[in-house]
């Protein structure tokens, strides 16, 4: 192998595990606080990703540079986030708090299948695909190896930021106090007068918000099309399961991992792009069934 393709696998391999950490986390945090593994997150991934191209390709046209629609892609991850999944908790997922896990699921998944079909009417299916952002950045240039800034260098930029950003969050704010005690202990939370609704509510606008941004990065690297979004939440619950429900960090170290072991796939043995995450995932919980970060006695997140 020389080093010239072990640098393109490795820029593939981190910009891929990026985009997929900006998702996964979004999972993993609404299991750590809410305890629910809410299918329909995907679907967040794939509005995102619809929304973000449409709207950036019209602005285009009148003429915005193609590096202004990365805010308009943080104000569409927003905006979905807020309003779906802010509706989404409080007239649907509330009702169903005390219920089984197994009804839980039932009903995310509904919701998944409805928004689904809500992408095709009104997008239909046709591909979707606008570069502005990509373009405008440029490359970078290392060893002889050319590959674009935005995946280099802005993807993983986010992510890190990301990461920092909800720790610092939870650990060093109010608001973010108050979802960490109600996720140890809802019941003595709200016992000493924290609104556990309220946490439910901030913590599934968070997750949501995520995973609208996580697709509307995406869309300037790939053609956005029916499918990404079940494809996006089956890669997201392989990262979740393999880092451990509820771990933060460990949600950044396995997307890393199934991103850079996908991209090796890519690159070595194509077939085994698809079945490469599911590998890692397997092997990691044969070993440790809780994940590689997960604990079997603690709430964490």
């Amino acid at each position: 192998m020389n080093t010239q393709l072990l640098l393109l696998v490795l820029f593939d391999g981190v910009a891929y595990g990026a985009l997929v950490f900006l998702v996964a986390v979004g999972l993993t945090l609404v299991f750590g606080v809410m305890r629910i593994l809410n299918v329909a997150h995907g679907s967040f991934y794939a509005l995102g990703a619809y929304a973000a191209v449409s709207l950036a390709a019209w602005l285009a046209t009148r003429g915005m540079p193609g590096y202004l629609a990365i805010p308009v892609y943080l104000v569409t991850a927003v905006v979905i986030g807020v309003v779906v999944g802010g509706l989404m908790e409080r007239f649907l997922l509330r009702r169903i708090y005390d219920n089984e896990q197994a009804l839980q699921l039932l009903v995310t998944f509904a919701i998944f299948m409805i928004l689904e079909n809500l992408q095709r009417v009104i997008w239909g299916v046709q591909p979707y695909f606008y570069s502005g952002p990509l373009n405008d950045l440029g490359n970078v240039s290392v060893a002889n190896v050319t590959y674009t800034a935005y995946q280099t260098l802005f993807l993983p930029a986010v992510a890190l930021v990301v990461l920092i950003g909800l720790r610092i969050f939870l650990r060093h704010t109010l608001a973010g106090s108050v979802i960490v005690a109600v996720t140890e202990d809802r019941e003595a939370a709200m016992a000493v007068g924290i609104n556990a609704r309220r946490a439910f509510l901030v913590t599934f606008v968070i997750g949501a918000t995520l995973a609208a941004l996580g697709g509307a990065l995406a869309s300037p690297t790939t053609s956005v099309l029916p499918g990404i979004g079940p494809d996006m939440i089956v890669l997201s619950f392989a990262v979740a399961a393999t880092a451990g429900l509820g771990q933060i960090e460990g949600a950044a170290l396995a997307a890393l991992l199934i991103g850079l072991g996908r991209s090796f796939a890519v690159f070595f043995a194509p077939e085994f792009e698809v079945v490469m995450p599911y590998l890692i995932m397997v092997l990691v919980l044969v070993v440790r069934p809780e994940g590689l970060f997960g604990r079997t006695t603690a709430r964490k997140i």
